[in-house]
């Protein structure tokens, strides 16, 4: 079982402001459905209410530390622990964590893999995702875009393994 984290990151590791993401890429949205459909996903609950409902074809899981959340097609556990072991049980490949920025910094120590999506720019923000440690994770596949008529910014689709010791 392989632990992976997909997120969209800016040049300063901006995630999100006010709760929402600080750009606007269609392709991005497409290449996270692409890779999560069929996998678990894990997330935190401000996560859960920017995206607004559960996604479809996948387990959803939210972590939450309100006994009392709850929500349509998704499962609510109290810890990151809790979040991994129910996520195991529908995963015979990857499962996915999609943030925020607390969730990655505490399931760092987790992750095999990380999908991200380098957004060539600086901007504002309140959420942060964890500097990459080159020591720890190295650059195994990057696909770079342009910006062009539906993305202003450049991006580059980046895929960091962690460095077996």
């Amino acid at each position: 079982m392989t632990i992976a984290f997909i997120v969209a990151a800016s040049l300063n590791n901006v995630i999100g402001k006010d709760n929402h993401l600080p750009w606007h890429l269609p392709n991005d949205m497409k290449y996270f459905k692409q890779m999560t459909t069929g996998h678990p996903i894990v997330m935190g609950r401000k996560t859960f209410d920017e995206l607004g409902k559960a996604l479809p074809n996948r387990e959803n899981i939210v972590i939450s530390r309100n006994k009392d959340f709850k929500a349509p097609g998704i499962q609510v556990v109290p810890s990151l622990d809790a979040a991994l072991e129910l996520a195991s049980h529908y995963s015979n490949g990857e499962i996915f964590i999609t943030g925020g920025g607390q969730i990655f910094h505490q399931a760092l120590p987790h992750c095999h893999r990380q999908y991200i999506t380098r957004i060539m720019g600086n901007y504002e923000g309140d959420a942060f995702y964890p500097p990459i440690d080159a020591s720890q994770f190295r650059l195994v596949k990057q696909d770079y875009h342009e910006p062009d008529e539906k993305h202003a910014v450049a991006y580059d689709f980046q895929v960091w393994d962690r460095i077996e010791k």
